[in-house]
């Protein structure tokens, strides 16, 4: 197949070193890393691949991935990460030339957006349903990204964009880190200095360690050395990357039960909990996990190939049924 991806940000998503606790356009970046990813795995796989990158790239792209600054209509698949208002003119190109189309939806759009479409993929069963569709394909990582160990230190971490620091549970780490005693790290950036100040302020009144952002070596070793990822998350998560890179890294996580995460988590990796007695709970059940268990949970189910090859068949079932459509 000849596929266009198309992504906002400058390649590649996730960058060598972090900038600590200055602020950062794309705090998170999971989702476009994610296309980064598909788009290696589609080269792997043997597809053509052209890679709109309007905003650039600051590396080589992998053997097989052409960039391009305009959109390449003479494909058979436009492919791109649902942000509204975004690259919406590419679409319109594309669809007009009779192209099929999917986009990955890695949010919970039911109550803001627009109603979804079936082009749409969302990154979990429960995602999916909540926006009344039946689409879904897990999101992946490559292992070899992450430094896996079975010695863990003492700290327990929280990971994420501090955009949404307060109701991805960092006020509930917080509470748990000076009600169990255990040293928590928290590390993720923000687009503000000011949000980034409040969160170094909420971290140092609770005697935790707020590390700003971080990237490459550093984060792959923050997260292989913890006891454990904690993801109390009230938001209605995905498919959160933290958590796979967590497992990849042989680390237990300690998350809420809250959408995608039940999908992810099994008795064998972590700990699904819905209130406080129940996370403290947890982290004194920690020894029951195995990282190996973790490791080859990742490995197994969240691999970027499987990833990939779920897209692909998604992909043809679109060219299908864009097929059928224009006869």
């Amino acid at each position: 197949m000849r596929i266009l991806l198309s992504a906002n940000h400058r390649y590649p998503a996730f960058e060598a070193e972090g900038v600590g606790l200055l602020p950062t356009k794309y705090p998170s970046g999971s989702g476009y890393h994610m296309h980064d990813l598909l788009a290696r795995g589609l080269a792997e796989s043997g597809h053509e691949v052209f890679y709109l990158l309007r905003n650039g790239w600051r590396t080589q792209l992998p053997r097989g991935v052409v960039p391009v600054v305009e959109p390449v209509i003479d494909v058979d698949l436009y492919h791109s990460v649902l942000i509204p208002g975004v690259n919406e003119d590419v679409l319109r190109i594309i669809s007009d030339a009779g192209c099929a189309w999917v986009a990955t939806c890695h949010l919970d759009r039911s109550h803001t957006g627009p109603p979804a479409l079936p082009n749409w993929i969302f990154v979990s069963r429960h995602l999916a349903r909540a926006h009344g569709r039946d689409r879904y394909i897990w999101n992946g990582i490559d292992p070899d990204e992450y430094v896996f160990s079975e010695a863990k230190q003492e700290y327990l971490l929280f990971i994420s964009s501090m955009e949404h620091a307060l109701e991805k549970g960092l006020h509930t780490a917080l509470q748990l880190s000076r009600r169990q005693g255990f040293p928590l790290v928290v590390a993720g950036s923000a687009r503000t200095a000011e949000t980034i100040e409040e969160v170094r302020r909420l971290c140092q009144s609770h005697g935790a360690e707020y590390l700003g952002d971080v990237r490459g070596k550093r984060k792959a070793d923050l997260i292989a050395g913890a006891k454990a990822l904690l993801f109390p998350s009230t938001m209605n998560e995905g498919c959160p990357i933290a958590i796979l890179e967590a497992l990849a890294s042989g680390t237990p996580v300690i998350s809420s039960s809250i959408g995608g995460c039940a999908e992810i988590l099994t008795a064998r990796t972590g700990f699904l909990c819905n209130n406080l007695e129940e996370f403290s709970a947890a982290i004194d059940q920690l020894h029951r996990i195995s990282p190996r268990d973790c490791r080859l949970d990742a490995v197994q189910r969240f691999h970027y190939r499987r990833m990939t090859a779920d897209y692909i068949r998604e992909y043809e079932l679109e060219i299908l049924a864009k097929a059928g459509e224009i006869r």
